[in-house]
C-alpha cells in the first residue's frame, strides 16, 4: 500500500508516538522550573499575584504530568515490540540509561509530587518549595538521560561490538558523547521557550478578551522577558551544535542544506528555498546566496561543507524532508527572537499590554515552540538515517520480523487511541488555560487545600461548566492555540 513496508509502518509508529510524547515533557520541563520561579517569587516578595499563577499552572502541570508518563510508556515497550534487534545489538547501553532515568528522575518527581501538588496548607512552605524545586530538578534529569541516550546513537563511543552485540567499556564516554552537550543544551532550552510563548500566548488570549488584571499581566511579562533572554541563546546553541554535527554527521548537514555537491575551490552558497530531488540528485528551484553557506556551517568564506554526492546514495538522509523540517525549525526561531524584541519596545512605550497586533502575534505563537521542537526532533531523526546507531546499525537491520498487515494494525489502533485520549486531554488542558488564573482578595494563604475549590485535590475537578460561560467574538484559545 503506497508502496510502504513493514519497516517502513513501524517507523511511521515509531515517529507518531514520540511526536505525541515530546510535546508533554516540553511543557513539563518549562512548567516545573515555572513553578519553582512562582513559589520562590512569593516568598520572597509575599506578592499574592504570584501564589495565585503558582496555583492555576500546577492544575496545567499536573494533566500535562499524567499525560506524558502514560504516553513515555509506550515509547519504552516499542523497542521490544518493533525494534528488538536493536535492543539485543545496543540494550546492553540503552537499557541502563533509561533505567538511570527512572531511578533518578522518575523516582525523584515521583517522591515529591505529591506534596507539590497536594501539601499547601499541609506542611511547611519550605518544605512545599523544596518539593517544587525537586520535581523541577527532576524533569531535567530526565532530561539529561534520555537525552544521552539519544545522543548515544547519534555520536556512539565508549563500547566494543563482541559477538554482534555492544559491550560497555567506558560508561563516562558513553554517556559524554560528543553530540550530548550540545543536544541536551538545546533541548532544554527549548523546553523553555516553548513553555515561555505557551503562557505568553495564553496571557494574550485573556487580554484581548479584556480579562486585565495583575495576574494576566505577570504571565506576558514573565514569558516575554523569557523569549527575549533565551531566543537568542537558543541561536547560539544552534549554531555551536550545527558545527558539532558537521564534524561528527556531515551527511546530515549536507542534506539539511540540500548542497549537493562542490564546484571547484568555490566556497558553498546557503540555499534559503528550494525542492531537495533525491531521484535527480539537485535541489530545484533553488535560491542562494553565495558564500553564506561556508560562513555559518565554517564560520571562513573559503572552506567547503560536504556535499552529499560525497556519499554513497544508500548512506545518504532524505534531504526533502530534512531540509524543510530545519527551515521551519530555524524560521520559527527567528519569529520568537522578532516577538521578544517587539516585547521589550513596547514595555517601553508602556504599550505591552494594551498593543493588539502584539497581543495577536503572541497569541499565534502559542505553539510555536512546540512545533520548533518537533521540526527539530524530525531533522535530528530523519537526519540520522539509514542509521539507527550511527555508522554501526541500519535502521532496517534493527526492527522485528512483523508482517504488513501486523504493523498496519497496530499503527491504526495507535492513531485512533492517541487522539481520542490524548486528544481530550488536551482539551481539558485548554479549557483550564481558558479559565485563568482566579485572583485571590489578600489573604495571606490560599483557602484552599486538597479538596477545596481553589485549590482541587484532583486536576480533572479544576474545570468545570463555568469556562465556556462567557465568550465573545475573540477566536476560541482551543481552537487557536
Amino acid at each position: 500500500m503506497f508502496g510502504l513496508e513493514a519497516l517502513d509502518l513501524a517507523r511511521i509508529q515509531f515517529a507518531f508516538t514520540i511526536s505525541f510524547h515530546i510535546l508533554f515533557p516540553a511543557i513539563t520541563i518549562g512548567l516545573a522550573s515555572y513553578l519553582a520561579v512562582l513559589e520562590g517569587l512569593w516568598l520572597k516578595t509575599r506578592n499574592d499575584t504570584y501564589r495565585d499563577l503558582y496555583h492555576f499552572w500546577s492544575k496545567i502541570f499536573a494533566v500535562n504530568f499524567g499525560m506524558g508518563v502514560v504516553s513515555g510508556l509506550v515509547m519504552a515497550y516499542q523497542f521490544g515490540t518493533n525494534w528488538s534487534r536493536f535492543s539485543d545489538f545496543a540494550g546492553a547501553v540503552t537499557g541502563p540509561l533509561l533505567t538511570y532515568e527512572v531511578l533518578t528522575a522518575f523516582f525523584l518527581e515521583a517522591g515529591f509530587l505529591g506534596v507539590m501538588l497536594f501539601g499547601w496548607n499541609k506542611v511547611g512552605r519550605g518544605l512545599h518549595f523544596f518539593s517544587t524545586v525537586m520535581v523541577a530538578i527532576g524533569t531535567l534529569i530526565s532530561t539529561f538521560w534520555i537525552l544521552a541516550s539519544n545522543s548515544w546513537m547519534q555520536t556512539p563511543q565508549g563500547f566494543e561490538i563482541i559477538n554482534g552485540q555492544v559491550i560497555p567499556t567506558d560508561w563516562l564516554a558513553i554517556i559524554f558523547n560528543p553530540s550530548f552537550p550540545y543536544r541536551l543544551m538545546h533541548m532544554a532550552t527549548a523546553a523553555f521557550v516553548a513553555t515561555a510563548f505557551f503562557v505568553g500566548s495564553s496571557a494574550a488570549w485573556h487580554l484581548l478578551r479584556g480579562k486585565d488584571n495583575p495576574a494576566i499581566r505577570t504571565m506576558l511579562s514573565m514569558a516575554m522577558w523569557m523569549a527575549l533572554i533565551v531566543a537568542p541563546i537558543q541561536a547560539v546553541i544552534g549554531d555551536f551544535h550545527g558545527l558539532n554535527t558537521l564534524e561528527h554527521q556531515p551527511a546530515k548537514i549536507a542534506a539539511i542544506e540540500g548542497h549537493w555537491e562542490n564546484k571547484g575551490d568555490e566556497a558553498t552558497p546557503l540555499i534559503l528555498f528550494g525542492w531537495p530531488d533525491m531521484k535527480e540528485e539537485k535541489t530545484k528551484f533553488a535560491v542562494e546566496i553565495p558564500y553564506l553557506g561556508s560562513l555559518i556551517l565554517t564560520h571562513s568564506l573559503d572552506k567547503q561543507v560536504p556535499a552529499l554526492k560525497e556519499f554513497p546514495p544508500e548512506d545518504r538522509p532524505n534531504s526533502t524532508i530534512v531540509f524543510w523540517s530545519f527551515r521551519v525549525m530555524v524560521g520559527l526561531g527567528f519569529l520568537m527572537i522578532f516577538t521578544g524584541l517587539w516585547s521589550l519596545w513596547l514595555r517601553k512605550r508602556d504599550t505591552l499590554y494594551t498593543s493588539r497586533p502584539f497581543l495577536y502575534l503572541a497569541l499565534w505563537m502559542g505553539p510555536s515552540g512546540l512545533i520548533a521542537i518537533l521540526a527539530g526532533w524530525f531533522t535530528t531523526e530523519i537526519g540520522r538515517q539509514p542509521w539507527v546507531v550511527y555508522g554501526l546499525m541500519r535502521t532496517a537491520d534493527a526492527s522485528s520480523n512483523h508482517s504488513f498487515m501486523q504493523m498496519s494494525i497496530t499503527l491504526i489502533m495507535f492513531v485512533v487511541v492517541y487522539f481520542a485520549l490524548f486528544g481530550a486531554g488536551l482539551g481539558y488542558m485548554m479549557r483550564l488555560v481558558r479559565k485563568g488564573p482566579k485572583i485571590s482578595e489578600g489573604a495571606e494563604t490560599p483557602d484552599g487545600g486538597p479538596g477545596k475549590q481553589r485549590t482541587p485535590a484532583r486536576p480533572l475537578s479544576a474545570a468545570d461548566d463555568s469556562a465556556d460561560a462567557d465568550h465573545d467574538d475573540t477566536p476560541s484559545l482551543t481552537k487557536e492555540i
